[in-house]
């Protein structure tokens, strides 16, 4: 076995193919449906926020008389640099040889070496996915209701505010106090709650259709006065200790909404553990597309990709997995790179409660 059979062995084009395989068997991340990817070329992003609101009544008008011209709508368009993100991993040296030394004698662990590689691989690619996701959350769980995008590590400050007017924040954010707190189940209604923010998505001309939240504020609902009226009225039966699944039930029918509870979590850059979904926030939004996960083209794809320089393979619309023989000392880089940042131009049609 030489250095080249490694190479293919662990080439980009086999990374993405064991990548494509496992994934049809992962859980996917919400956001990945609701901004659904597409590739653009550089690094511009432009967009337009606007709401397409009410239908307002036609003016009335007198014969042979001029027509009354309606002001348009507020429409603002919104531009950014994309970020980008890198990371690698090398086969050195020693490890090449022990690799190589393993096949040629056949060693039965040469195997799980092969694995540990493509593990290192497709831990890159999950943190690519997670960059995605995290800044779909962002924007769709806005904290305080500061509509954003914030990622700051490495000497790097990738910050994006959605809201710069703050309009949204103003129509659509509901941050709940005092007695309206979930926590409070003795006085607090969770289901006026919802239907204000349901009320505040049909004042823009859309229509709510799901709302989402984690397990964690699911939870704080168990003992809600007003949410065990709902049981006892809808079964006949008084319910003292209902279950997740019957708070479920009682949400579903009673907001006719489809209710969706997200615990995915992941690590940031520092490997502190955070969720997607904060606790205390729930998002209610229509049944359709809120905005588009945008990739660039990265470097790697753009220069490396066409030239005998490296090996490029692209993966999930635009996420380059790269290989670089570096001469000396003799490694071998993988590399993976993105450039993602996704718009958001149906945010009117998202309201969000701070609950707790």
């Amino acid at each position: 076995m030489d250095f080249n059979a490694l190479r293919t062995i662990v080439s980009p084009e086999a990374i993405s193919m064991n990548w494509t395989e496992a994934q049809t068997a992962a859980d996917p991340y919400i956001g990945e449906a609701l901004f659904p990817r597409q590739q653009k070329a550089g690094l511009d992003l432009s967009w337009f926020k606007g709401s397409k609101g009410l239908p307002v009544s036609l003016m009335p008008s007198a014969f042979d008389a001029k027509a009354t011209y309606r002001d348009r709508m507020g429409v603002s368009k919104i531009e950014s640099e994309m970020p980008f993100f890198r990371e690698g991993f090398k086969i050195k040296e020693k490890d090449r040889q022990n690799i190589l030394r393993a096949m040629d004698t056949k060693d039965p662990y040469v195997r799980e070496i092969i694995a540990r590689i493509f593990d290192d691989a497709a831990q890159l690619i999950e943190g690519a996915r997670v960059v995605g996701e995290r800044m779909r959350m962002q924007l769709l769980f806005a904290e305080n209701g500061n509509v954003g995008i914030s990622i700051v590590a490495n000497g790097v400050d990738y910050t994006y505010n959605y809201d710069p007017d703050g309009t949204w924040k103003d129509s659509n954010y509901f941050p709940l106090t005092g007695q309206d707190v979930w926590t409070d189940k003795d006085n607090s209604d969770p289901l006026a709650d919802i239907q204000a923010g349901k009320d505040a998505i049909s004042d823009k001309g859309g229509q709510a259709a799901i709302m989402a939240m984690n397990s964690v504020t699911l939870r704080t609902l168990r003992g809600n006065k007003a949410l065990l009226n709902r049981i006892i009225t809808s079964t006949g039966v008084a319910v003292t200790n209902p279950t997740d699944s019957d708070m479920q039930k009682v949400l579903r029918d009673s907001t006719e909404l489809e209710l969706l509870i997200y615990d995915k979590k992941y690590q940031n850059e520092n490997k502190h553990t955070f969720k997607f979904v904060p606790d205390g926030y729930v998002a209610i939004m229509p049944d359709s597309a809120l905005g588009t996960t945008y990739l660039g083209t990265t470097p790697e794809e753009a220069d490396l990709l066409s030239s005998n320089q490296a090996d490029v393979a692209i993966v999930d619309t635009g996420v380059a997995v790269t290989q670089i023989v570096e001469p000396h000392p003799v490694n071998i880089n993988t590399l993976v790179s993105e450039i993602i940042l996704p718009s958001y131009e149906q945010m009117d049609q998202v309201a969000l409660l701070k609950v707790f």
